[in-house]
């Protein structure tokens, strides 16, 4: 994560290092976790996530680690946080998680704001006017 360092525990058999816990922000008025670390995967059988040796994804996003057998898909880092995938087992026949797509938020003051944009979500926090890009997007100012 952007944040922490993450846990490390690379060998077999031992449960999997928990993604690093990402950076808060307060730009939108409210603090918020993103960009968190993935969680690491682990053909481990105990510890970790719900007891199977997977690391947990850190906060801000980061998706929760696998093991090979049984376990399905990787988990992807959570969208519109920049969250980090999760990792998986060597031995599997699939990759990692994705990581979680971006965010862009600009804070502008309202006093400023020509309300011309394209592609944000507009919110307001006190004397600022707050855009949301989670796609390609524009504005004025």
């Amino acid at each position: 994560g952007a944040g922490a360092a993450a846990v490390n525990a690379a060998n077999s058999g031992s449960p999997a290092g928990n993604g690093g816990v990402g950076l808060a922000s307060s730009i939108t008025g409210a603090s918020v976790y993103r960009a968190g670390g993935g969680g690491g995967g682990s053909d481990a059988t105990s510890g970790g996530v719900s007891g199977n040796g997977q690391g947990v994804g850190g906060n801000g996003g980061g998706g929760d680690g696998i093991k090979n057998v049984g376990m399905g898909a990787s988990n992807p880092g959570t969208a519109n946080t920049g969250g980090g995938g999760g990792g998986r087992n060597g031995g599997a026949a699939s990759g990692a998680g994705l990581g979680g797509s971006g965010v862009v938020i600009a804070r502008v003051p309202t006093l400023d704001w020509t309300g011309t944009q394209s592609g944000a979500t507009v919110t307001t926090s006190g004397d600022y006017t707050i855009l949301t890009f989670n796609t390609s997007g524009s504005f004025v100012v």
